[in-house]
């Protein structure tokens, strides 16, 4: 079988690690829009190409056009990544997302794009907008006295003392930025809040003096665990407030550009907000109460697993987690955009305001070693942090980034990547694109299977349980369902959601309701009830469906990791209810370690790849020996180990927790009763897999294979070394 026995975990690890670094620049069509926990490109295409066109050797295949013919699907396709690539070989494609966000941001991914149409339309919304609201972004350079633009407005949070009324800032810490990106470090005064540069990181042992009012100068702010106290009383107080409202902040610095100065500047220019700073906060007020007519979102923040911190702070409304001025410039830039006439460019354009939202709200924070505004989902939640990243809304050319122009650029790079997919090599230390000449990214979109030579798009928002394929009609399902618990997709889109829909609904169904929650999505939810059963009988139905359309011996291939091997049941009570046989758990790098959501969790940064198909069941197999299971898992740990990854704990549970999983489908496979109640099928595989787990311990063998891998030095090999690449192009 040409993908179990010519995926090469090595070539893919070490294409994927680099693409994780900067995915953007490796496949810069995920630039459309923002989606969670991406697979990455290469890895889907390494994984289509092993079975589609398994006969050459990985190095070869990966980098030339292919004209494959047939219908690839993907049942869960959120941000569309095994499409993408499927559509790139020549596939027609199916998919389907109960996400309306999803459904949408795939559509735009395939849908056509013109490039001068959309430039003049930006231009225009970005110029007319500007004429309005530029001077709120403007202040005076303290080098020159010019009119300078402001990059980021940093606020705190604030909150009154219960005992005597005074409001305290909420700060954490007092530095604004590290001495690596700047030529000092820059802290507030713990008394004044004025900013202060130092060579040094002053510490309350031992503070520095403020030269602006001789007060203290240190690292450590008063809030700590939830707990201030108070700066006039002394009296300690709890935060958030309990029905307190909605957070009030103070703004305590700004980092802006001059463009006069900045030639024989060093590092960046911070400074206190000035009194007109101020005022200006003021005018945005007054001028969002005057503009009654622009469309901000009024939906109300529904209850969920990450959206209950929102409610536990006292946001109650999307709209509330925006200041003032950022509600005045949105409301007047989404009006402007929805003037625009093109339909096609006009919803480009909406796709970007939608995504740039994520900095462009008051939960973003500023990096204080990258000196940046970082994204609300820098990790897959809705971390409330006490300072807080105001952007500028549209954003200085060549400047920064995070505004709306720098979100139109993102755009276009990514629809010119569909127009000329490229991929990435080093030779040395320097990168060099490679035109994949004879490939692109794009699919006609039809309402039913699709047919005929022209690529094809048929794309489903709903359960994909609820779609009519045809018996025998695709060539394989490759996708990367929901990790069980892992992502709130509804809860996290939501935000994005309520805007977009303000310029779609009345024209897409799906935009009519006020929130992408659904009932049928496929993800664990304590605060709505949605547990294991629930998950379980939802990916049974999708396997179930998806498979009886496979043609004969074709792949049923899907990623999947957790720390927990109880949330590998369901995907082992699908696979078994739709009499799919796991032939095969391959090795994959999906991660980078530095990822935020990731970092320090002890989470893996591999996937296992589990491979099924029908109809090629072996008899029942003797469950291996111990040392059989850790000679594969040594091998699989080994491939990956020569393409670059750093083989951790969290990466050997994965990959045994793939193998177990495994194990137990062959192990139950032919006498498995489909017609039990869910409860004892999901019951009888929990058993089984703690079984098996305890059997071959778990913890034991991840650690002996990872001892073993890092003795052996040699194991990594310097990523896309010049070995790696086809002759043709070394």
């Amino acid at each position: 079988m040409p993908l179990e026995d010519r995926f090469d975990a090595a070539f893919a690890a070490a294409l994927a690690l680099k693409e994780k670094q900067i995915q953007q620049n490796y496949r810069p069509i995920i630039g459309v829009h923002k989606w969670f926990a991406r697979r990455p490109g290469t890895l889907f295409r390494n994984l289509l190409l092993a079975e589609f066109d398994g006969a050459k050797a990985p190095d070869s295949a990966f980098y030339h056009a292919h004209e494959f013919r047939g219908v690839i699907a993907d049942p869960f396709m959120g941000g569309g990544t095994p499409l993408i690539e499927a559509n790139r070989l020549g596939f027609h494609v199916i998919g389907a997302d109960i996400n309306p966000m999803a459904h949408w941001i795939v559509q735009q991914e395939l849908g056509p794009f013109d490039d001068a149409a959309f430039v003049a339309a930006a231009e225009q919304v970005s110029a007319t907008v500007e004429s309005t609201i530029s001077h709120l972004y403007r202040t005076e350079c303290l080098s020159c006295g010019a009119d300078a633009h402001v990059k980021y407005f940093i606020w705190v949070k604030t909150q009154e003392c219960p005992a005597c009324g005074f409001v305290n800032d909420l700060f954490p810490g007092y530095l604004l930025a590290e001495a690596t990106r700047h030529p000092k470090h820059v802290l507030a005064c713990s008394e004044c809040s004025a900013l202060v540069e130092l060579d040094y990181q002053p510490h309350a042992a031992e503070p520095a003096t403020c030269p602006h009012c001789t007060g203290r100068v240190q690292m450590e702010g008063p809030a700590r665990r939830g707990v201030v106290r108070c700066k006039r009383c002394h009296e300690e107080f709890k935060y958030p407030a309990p029905n307190g409202g909605v957070p009030r902040h103070r703004m305590w610095a700004i980092e802006y550009h001059c463009a006069h100065c900045k030639p024989h500047h060093a590092g960046r220019f911070f400074k206190t907000p000035s009194t007109a700073d101020i005022e200006y906060v003021a005018e945005a007020s007054v001028a969002l109460e005057r503009a009654g007519d622009l469309l901000i979102p009024s939906e109300e923040i529904p209850p969920g697993d990450e959206t209950g911190r929102l409610h536990r702070w006292g946001y109650r409304y999307w709209r509330d987690m925006f200041s003032t001025r950022q509600l005045y410039g949105l409301g007047l830039l989404f009006g402007h955009i929805q003037s625009v006439p093109d339909t096609f460019v006009r919803h480009a354009l909406l796709t970007v305001f939608s995504d740039n939202l994520r900095y462009q709200n008051m939960l973003c924070r500023y990096d204080t070693y990258a000196l940046k505004c970082q994204d609300v989902f820098s990790v897959h939640g809705f971390p409330v942090g006490l300072v807080q990243c105001e952007n500028n809304l549209l954003g200085i050319p060549r400047v920064g980034s995070g505004g709306f122009r720098h979100f139109v650029e993102k755009y276009r790079r990514a629809k010119a990547y569909c127009r000329q997919p490229f991929e990435a090599r080093l030779r040395g230390r320097t990168k060099h694109l490679m035109p994949i000449r004879g490939e692109r990214i794009e699919a006609q979109p039809v309402l039913s299977f699709p047919e005929g030579p022209a690529r094809q798009s048929y794309l489903v928002c709903g359960s994909a349980a609820d779609m009519a394929l045809p018996v025998a009609s695709l060539d394989g399902v490759f996708t990367d369902p929901p990790y069980y618990d892992n992502v709130q997709y509804a809860e996290l889109m939501d935000f994005c959601y309520v805007w977009l829909r303000q310029g779609l609904r009345g024209v897409f169904p799906q935009f009519e309701p006020h929130t992408t929650h659904a009932l049928d999505e496929l993800t664990g939810n304590m605060t709505i009830g949605r547990g294991l059963e629930h998950f379980t009988q939802g990916l049974s139905q999708v396997f179930a469906l998806f498979a009886a359309a496979l043609k004969p011996k074709a792949p049923f291939v899907f990623t999947y990791h957790h720390n927990d091997i109880s949330a590998y049941a369901p995907l082992v009570v699908a696979l078994l209810d739709a009499d799919l046989y796991c032939t095969a758990v391959l090795p994959a790098a999906a991660e980078m370690e530095a990822s935020l959501h990731i970092n320090n969790t002890g989470s893996s940064i591999l996937d296992s790849v589990f491979v099924s198909r029908r109809e090629c069941a072996a008899p029942p197999l003797a469950l291996p020996l111990i040392g059989e299971l850790e000679n594969l898992l040594l091998d699989n740990c080994r491939r990956v180990a020569e393409g670059g990854v750093r083989v951790s704990m969290g990466d050997a549970r994965c990959l045994i927790s793939g193998h177990i999983a495994r194990l137990c489908v062959q192990h139950l496979y032919g006498h498995w009763d489909k017609t039990a109640l869910l409860t004892q099928r999901l019951a009888r595989v929990q058993d089984d897999l703690r079984g098996l787990a305890d059997q071959y311990d778990v913890t034991g063998l991840a650690s002996r294979v990872v001892a073993s891998i890092t003795a052996k030095r040699g194991y990594q090999l310097p990523l896309f070394e010049d070995a790696m690449m086809p002759a043709a192009v070394r």
